[in-house]
């Protein structure tokens, strides 16, 4: 029964003793970065979620697919946020049948090009791993390079292409570059 609620209340935070004792007795050894944490989103962190968002995306997700991403099963929604609780990123990932597949992950237009894509993609890898997962898969803009760097940096490789999958301006449409990392067994 405590190891029940002890997984239901870890599900909720993602906290690091090591990491939060080196922050207080050498704060010079870890970043800004280092100290963000992640934690399950909740409906109540919706208007910060989708003012990142709209400041990330010229065409963002509506609320009402947040809810639905909230209620749906098989599905994780994370935020992440600084050593003063400010969210600076979310994610969402669904993970089923042995396969995650990152919906949507926004970083804060000025939180990006510091370590915080990285440090969330590599959350989400652990986070399939722990799920079983044998691989995760993402949708990406070509013209987005540096997600595109970032993700191939992980070792996500490219396995497809959307033909004019995204809206893009003056009415045309962007195809989207299909990923994925494939989790070794001994990762599992």
């Amino acid at each position: 029964m405590i190891k029940r609620v002890f997984n239901i209340v870890k599900g909720f935070v993602t906290y690091d003793a090591d990491r939060e004792f080196y922050a207080k007795a050498f704060p010079e050894s870890l970043n800004r970065v280092d100290l963000m944490r992640f934690r399950k989103m909740s409906k109540a962190d919706l208007p910060e979620v989708l003012k990142i968002e709209q400041a990330g995306y010229n065409y963002p997700w509506a609320e009402g697919i947040f809810h639905d991403c909230l209620k749906a099963a098989h599905y994780d929604c994370w935020v992440c946020e600084d050593t003063e609780n400010k969210m600076t990123a979310f994610c969402i990932v669904s993970t089923a049948v042995g396969e995650a597949t990152i919906l949507n992950l926004c970083i804060a237009p000025d939180e990006r090009k510091q370590g915080l894509g990285a440090k969330f993609m590599r959350h989400v890898i652990e986070t399939a791993q722990e799920r079983k997962a044998e691989s995760v898969f993402l949708e990406v803009r070509p013209s987005n390079t540096g997600a595109v760097a970032l993700y191939e940096s992980l070792g996500f490789t490219e396995v497809g292409i959307r033909p004019g999958y995204y809206k893009s301006e003056n009415g045309e449409r962007e195809d989207a570059l299909m990923m994925a990392y494939t989790l070794l067994p001994n990762e599992k």
